[in-house]
């Protein structure tokens, strides 16, 4: 996946560098102003944007994002799913 340089990835990538609000087995959870990014941290790329395992995961820290809309982005950090309303 190419790196796209947008608004939002920039301020994906200043969310990023804050505390993250939890770590599972595949993400690292971070609050941004524009929702709940999930940033990959596994060694193993996934083909497609894994939300299901965001989904899982993200109950395990205490984020019900069934119901959230979802994105995905490319950023210099790595893959970020981000849910929002």
């Amino acid at each position: 996946m190419a790196i796209t340089s947008t608004p939002l990835n920039s301020l994906l990538e200043e969310s990023l560098k804050e505390a993250s609000i939890g770590e599972t087995v595949h993400f690292r959870w971070h609050a941004t102003p524009v929702g709940i990014a999930a940033l990959w941290h596994s060694d193993d790329q996934p083909l497609t944007p894994p939300f299901d395992d965001a989904l899982k995961e993200g109950l395990d820290v205490g984020l019900d994002l069934s119901r959230e809309e979802r994105e995905f982005h490319q950023v210099s950090l790595g893959l970020v799913l981000l849910f929002h309303s």
